[in-house]
């Protein structure tokens, strides 16, 4: 059977979810497909961190990558609001707490890096600055007496990556939007003005028409692109996360670090989170292309590298246990960009993927229904223009 509609959305993520929802509230007819369940990758295993800050990914190489990496902050402004009138705007209820992040320091060196980061983003219009150990101490006694120095941005914070993503599809059916799921893409053909999109179930082998496509298809977005003619290169990355037992408030705040992988963040119901991009071994085929079916594999190195990083500027973990780790999958770019706007080359096809994802998803799936819309986005997106990637 073949229907059509005015866009189809390639993926179930957070940022699939909110796309589709974002369209089916301005009167689109929306198909969203998911080849497993709704929120079940990458959107629903990361740790829920709301970065606005420049990651320590984005600084380890020095001053110059991170003002390569700030161009992005105008996506990391929007999505700071966006993050705070998400609940009302969807009329879902979804867990987000902006109290407040840290990105701490342990020596001289880290607090230079965090100050000449810090300028970078002020430039840009994000609410930060550099705090000193006193103020640590009023705002932060749990962190270590090794933390010198901290820079602290107040709109920083976590969301429920667990039920986000559930709660922006539930908006999107409300609002008109179609969903099915353990629904595979298996053709991208474009003919006679429209999208052909192929789909597979356990049951049956379909086909749906649209006027656009939008690939938010995280891991699977370079796939997505071949399946069309299209060069969208992204970098897979299998990263691992700890979680320990309840205890009673003890951070209130998102944590990073200027000097190493780590982020710290407590949940409303007591647990906290140990991630900030430990790697994770990805299982390849022969030929070596990932196998995003293959579950990762944890690396004890990762493991206990994670853990002694936490404990060292949080003292009181070492007497927490840890209760489970997992490894979720994210993409980034060549150029640690965001990939966003048109798919080069395929008229009415639109993909977004790279940088935080999940933070940034919010953004993203604004800035693509306007351009389904025949809108201009908010926010100037050709620093992320995937036609950046154009072959030689």
């Amino acid at each position: 059977m073949t229907r059509g509609y005015d866009t189809i959305v390639i993926g179930g993520g957070l940022l699939g979810c909110a796309t589709a929802w974002m369209i089916a509230r301005d009167g689109g007819q929306v198909l969203l497909v998911e080849r497993d369940q709704i929120n079940q990758h990458a959107s629903g295993s990361n740790a829920g961190s709301l970065h606005f800050q420049l990651e320590y990914r984005m600084i380890e190489r020095g001053v110059e990558a991170a003002r390569k990496a700030a161009e992005a902050m105008p996506l990391h402004l929007q999505a700071a609001q966006l993050w705070s009138d998400l609940p009302g705007l969807c009329g879902q209820d979804i867990e987000v707490k902006q109290t407040g992040g840290l990105m701490i320091a342990e020596n001289a060196q880290q607090v230079e890096l965090l100050e000449r980061k810090t300028e970078i983003e002020r430039s840009w219009g994000l609410d930060n600055r550099m705090i000193d150990r006193a103020e640590i101490d009023r705002i932060a006694p749990y962190l270590s007496d090794r933390v010198v120095a901290a820079a602290f941005c107040p709109t920083e914070g976590k969301a429920d990556a667990r039920t986000a993503g559930p709660a922006l599809a539930r908006a999107a059916l409300q609002a008109g939007a179609e969903i099915k799921t353990r629904t595979e893409v298996t053709g991208l053909v474009r003919q006679g003005g429209r999208w052909h999109v192929s789909v597979a179930t356990a049951e049956s082998a379909q086909r749906a028409i649209a006027e656009s496509v939008v690939i938010a298809a995280g891991v699977w977005t370079t796939r997505m692109g071949q399946m069309m003619g299209a060069h969208l290169p992204t970098i897979p990355l299998a990263l691992m996360m700890t979680v320990t037992q309840r205890v009673p408030k003890l951070i209130p705040h998102l944590v990073q670090h200027a000097g190493g992988r780590l982020s710290l963040k407590q949940a409303l119901d007591g647990n906290i989170l140990i991630g900030g991009g430990w790697p994770a071994r990805l299982i390849r085929h022969r030929d070596g292309e990932p196998n995003f079916d293959a579950k990762p594999e944890l690396l004890t190195t990762s493991l206990s590298g994670n853990a002694d990083m936490a404990i060292r500027v949080l003292p009181d973990l070492s007497r927490i246990p840890a209760i489970r780790s997992w490894v979720g999958t994210t993409t980034v770019t060549p150029d640690q960009l965001p990939l966003v706007g048109p798919v080069p080359g395929q008229p009415g096809a639109f993909v977004a993927t790279g940088g935080s994802a999940f933070t940034l998803g919010p953004s993203f799936a604004q800035a693509l229904a306007a351009l389904i819309e025949c809108r201009l986005p908010e926010t100037d997106l050709q620093a992320f223009d995937p036609a950046r990637y154009g072959r030689q």
